[in-house]
């Protein structure tokens, strides 16, 4: 007798390799339109199935997880972050969680670098010269951009992606310090400097990259106070999350200079991002571009698919999130 394909259902438009694959091993729902569901439509998509394959734009709350059909067993997300899934409720109602880490370190780490570079040479500012036709005679005073090369690089989160971060901006002779949780072994250390605290990494960051988790304890760790430790004229770019960043902090500090200029890549509430940020000719800002490459985007959803694959067919998958 031929055993039946695994019931899934898919809340985004996937690249064409990996939906030929789910479709090939599955009993897939896919989502050809890649519409935005709300809940209450990914909920009636979801009734029968026995996983779902979710991105970041679910938000997977303790009442989404309450109301998933009991059919449900597995919820593979879409991304190296779960801050969108309520993850104890998800434990304790028998659910396995799956990420996708490791496959984006090179794509994201790439980004940080665009946006420390970007912030600091003015790329925004300068491409606007071009486009609005204001660019008038060379001058030796101006406008003027922050010399990169040589300087002390501030990384909060030495994980993967601070670690790729840090190996390109050495190509740039940069002093690399970093704060973490647990001090690195010397080999992955490579000469960057320990910091116990943040606050003495900041104290020493003319250039800072945020590539921490979003946590309890990150939630707007960069407010008005840790500002305040930085060097005068500092550069901020964050690859990371949002809601790490209190906005009315740095955007208070981009308008007096305390913070020279920032790159932004990610946004609390984004798309809705806080629109006094596009008024800013120091900020450098992205769309969200971190793990968007082609390459990058295939090998997130072949982990997500293969961690499906090991969850059914009896063997632990090598991503959890939820304790195995």
């Amino acid at each position: 007798m031929t055993k039946s394909k695994p019931k899934l259902t898919v809340s985004r438009k996937l690249p064409r390799t990996v939906e030929q694959r789910l479709l090939a091993d599955y009993d897939v729902t896919l989502n050809a339109d890649d519409t935005i569901f709300t809940a209450d439509q990914l909920l009636e998509r979801a009734q029968g199935a026995d996983a779902l394959l979710v991105t970041p734009t679910e938000k997977c709350t303790s009442d989404f997880i309450a109301n998933l059909p009991e059919t449900i067993k597995i919820i593979a997300t879409f991304s190296v972050g779960y801050d969108h899934i309520d993850v104890n409720a998800a434990t304790a109602a028998g659910l396995t969680v799956t990420n996708t880490p490791d496959v984006l370190t090179d794509a994201t780490a790439d980004i940080a670098l665009l946006l420390l570079l970007g912030a600091a040479r003015g790329a925004y500012w300068g491409d606007k010269m071009v486009r609005t036709d204001t660019w008038g005679a060379w001058s030796p005073t101006g406008p003027l951009g922050i010399e990169f090369s040589g300087k002390k690089l501030g990384i909060l989160g030495m994980g993967r992606i601070g670690q790729a971060v840090a190996d390109r901006a050495r190509a740039f002779n940069m002093e690399i310090h970093y704060s973490k949780r647990t001090r690195l072994p010397e080999e992955l250390e490579k000469g960057a400097i320990y910091h116990e605290n943040v606050e003495s990494l900041l104290a020493q960051s003319q250039f800072l990259s945020i590539n921490c988790a979003s946590t309890p304890e990150t939630h707007k760790l960069l407010n008005r106070e840790n500002i305040a430790l930085m060097p005068d004229g500092a550069v901020v770019v964050n690859s990371a999350r949002g809601d790490i960043i209190d906005d009315d902090a740095l955007i208070e500090a981009l308008k007096s200079g305390k913070v020279a200029a920032a790159g932004l890549d990610v946004f609390t509430g984004e798309p809705n991002i806080d629109p006094r940020y596009r008024s800013l000719d120091n900020a450098f800002l992205l769309p969200h571009l971190g793990s968007a490459t082609l390459e990058t985007r295939e090998a997130m959803g072949m982990r997500a698919v293969d961690n499906l694959d090991a969850f059914f067919n009896n063997r632990t998958p090598g991503d959890l999130v939820t304790p195995a």
